[in-house]
């Protein structure tokens, strides 16, 4: 009998179609409403909750009192409302390499800001967006600045691009699938967005005018490791006005160096931006 217990505690793993059959509906509501409340800057009350994700408000209520508990949402008075905290943002700036990287560009980051008069920005992928995780602000009396936590969509960003761009075929193929549903290559709007990420990998930054607000070029480098994979992507939205000390290319330059340094923290290295730049 013992043999028989050991050789079934050590069977191969079941097939992906097998495992579909044992699920964890506790988790999978905790999830979902995590899932859920990530898609909301307001509180929401546990009817709301229910109904949004079609559940009973008592199959809700079991699981919301233990995300509360463990301190991924919390309650808001007067109305009991729902919201979620900031745990699920730290848990990934814990991890190891993001760990790493961040403890390495605060004072890279104000550094680059305060040589260039340009905020400095530093993000990541989260889901279908983009997160800023590290924020250096201008020190000009005049600038831009972007809000630490900040989402924006992936596919509509210099930060988002970049960040596709040097991922694995599989992994950016796989991203892609899920931001565009339905993809079809043959669509005009896919293959020219297709065209644009193998633009930014083959030039090793992306640039583009006005994609935000009129005036600033947003500049984006990536964080990469030994792989060659982003973890991060490090972005200037530089702002153009009369006293601009240093011009877009020179700050470009550093801009560049600060992201090798920071590729360089966990293994990685970038190629050198061709000048003149190019959009």
């Amino acid at each position: 009998m013992k043999d028989a217990k050991r050789e079934t505690a050590t069977e191969k793993p079941e097939s992906l179609a097998s495992q579909a059959a044992y699920r964890a509906p506790a988790l999978e509501k905790g999830l979902d409403i995590l899932e859920l409340l990530s898609g909301y800057s307001e509180s929401l009350t546990l009817s709301q909750i229910a109904q949004s994700l079609g559940r009973s408000v008592q199959e809700v209520y079991r699981v919301i009192i233990s995300l509360e508990r463990r301190g991924y949402v919390a309650r808001q008075p007067p109305n009991d409302t729902f919201k979620l905290t900031m745990k699920l943002f730290d848990l990934a700036c814990n991890h190891p390499p993001l760990r790493r990287v961040m403890d390495a560009a605060r004072p890279i980051m104000q550094q680059l800001a305060d040589g260039v008069d340009q905020a400095i920005i530093l993000s990541i992928l989260d889901g279908a967006m983009i997160r800023v995780i590290a924020v250096a602000d201008n020190p000009a009396p005049i600038g831009f600045r972007v809000r630490l936590g900040a989402q924006s969509p992936v596919l509509q960003t210099a930060s988002g691009r970049t960040l596709l761009a040097f991922q694995s075929d599989g992994m950016r193929q796989n991203l892609l699938a899920n931001l565009m549903p339905g993809l079809d290559a043959s669509d005009s709007k896919v293959s020219a967005l297709v065209e644009r990420i193998e633009q930014v990998r083959d030039k090793g930054y992306e640039m583009v005018s006005g994609e935000t607000l009129r005036g600033i070029t947003d500049v984006s480098f990536p964080i990469v490791d030994n792989n060659g994979v982003a973890h991060c992507a490090l972005t200037m939205p530089f702002l153009i006005w009369v006293q601009n000390k240093v011009g877009i290319e020179q700050a470009t330059q550093q801009l560049f160096e600060g992201a090798l340094a920071l590729s360089r923290e966990i293994g990685g290295t970038l190629q050198a931006p061709q000048f003149p730049l190019s959009e």
